[in-house]
């Protein structure tokens, strides 16, 4: 398949950028990633061109590469795209959290070392923008197609977030399969989740009935928090711990049932990204001891 460059030429230099002009320097960022990543894999340069450099903007280059892994033989990529673009232009601030959200991929992940590897490449990464448009058409009233976004995306990315579960801006699912998150769950800024964590319900309850996790928290691999319950800001969960209780914020809880373990965790555990300090791991999950 023949794929033309249609090119690109940058603004000019501006004295005083405003906040948009700033953004457009990870567009500016990508494109340049792009151009190298053609040079060295020339036989994927169909899937550069097409998914950055004939693109417009990283709004629309996004929007074309989640819209292109969702789509199927029934559901197509113009409806997609389409869907996105209504969400963005209702709601400024769904574009703001993905330049955050891609931002904390970079930031946070020892294997990312190119903004263009989680805007072509990680399902975590578009796992969480697949639940920002679902999550506008279901506020939207659209919820066959928020739920069929929801269903898609399970089976593409492998996570299982409900289209009303609320999340915030700075959001990095490392790894992300077997994410489950719940319909009445929320998630605030600034928060790391790896995989096989599950934010649900301890019971067959209805109304809320899901957890509530507050900015700047790490909630490690295999973690478990049950009901309606509060992890607090700062907070971490140790990989592998089952959470049944409210965890105090700058806490850091392991085990099963978790119970806590520290409670002077520094700020933005999220950014550290460390799971579970060896002493506590050997204290918290060895029987022996």
């Amino acid at each position: 398949m023949s794929v033309t460059y249609l090119g690109h030429q940058s603004a000019p230099a501006q004295e005083g950028r405003d906040d948009r002009n700033v953004a457009d320097l990870l567009w500016e960022r990508l494109r340049r990633e792009a151009e190298e990543a053609i040079q060295n894999a020339p036989r994927l340069a169909p899937l550069f061109l097409e998914s950055i450099l004939n693109q417009p903007g990283f709004e629309a280059a996004l929007f074309h590469r989640i819209g292109a892994r969702l789509q199927n033989g029934t559901v197509a990529l113009p409806l997609i795209v389409d869907g996105f673009h209504r969400a963005a232009a209702a709601d400024p601030d769904i574009a703001m959290a993905m330049r955050a959200d891609i931002a904390a991929v970079h930031e946070r992940d020892p294997a990312c070392a190119r903004f263009i590897e989680p805007f072509l490449y990680f399902k975590g990464f578009h796992a969480i923008q697949a639940h920002r448009l679902s999550h506008w058409l279901w506020r939207a009233g659209e919820r066959d197609f928020a739920l069929y976004l929801q269903s898609r995306s399970s089976e593409v990315f492998q996570t299982d977030i409900h289209p009303a579960a609320r999340f915030g801006k700075g959001i990095f699912l490392d790894h992300a399969t077997g994410l489950v998150v719940g319909e009445t769950a929320s998630v605030g800024d600034d928060v790391s989740l790896l995989h096989a964590v599950t934010l649900g319900g301890s019971g067959k309850i209805a109304g809320d009935r899901h957890p509530k996790i507050a900015s700047g928290v790490m909630i490690g691999a295999g973690a478990k928090i049950l009901g309606n319950i509060t992890v607090g800001e700062n907070a971490r969960v140790a990989a592998g711990s089952v959470v049944l209780r409210a965890v105090p914020a700058h806490s850091t809880v392991a085990g099963v049932p978790a119970r806590v373990m520290r409670t002077d965790t520094p700020d933005h555990p999220a950014r550290a990204m460390e799971q579970v300090p060896v002493d506590i791991a050997l204290e918290a999950f060895d029987p022996s001891i």
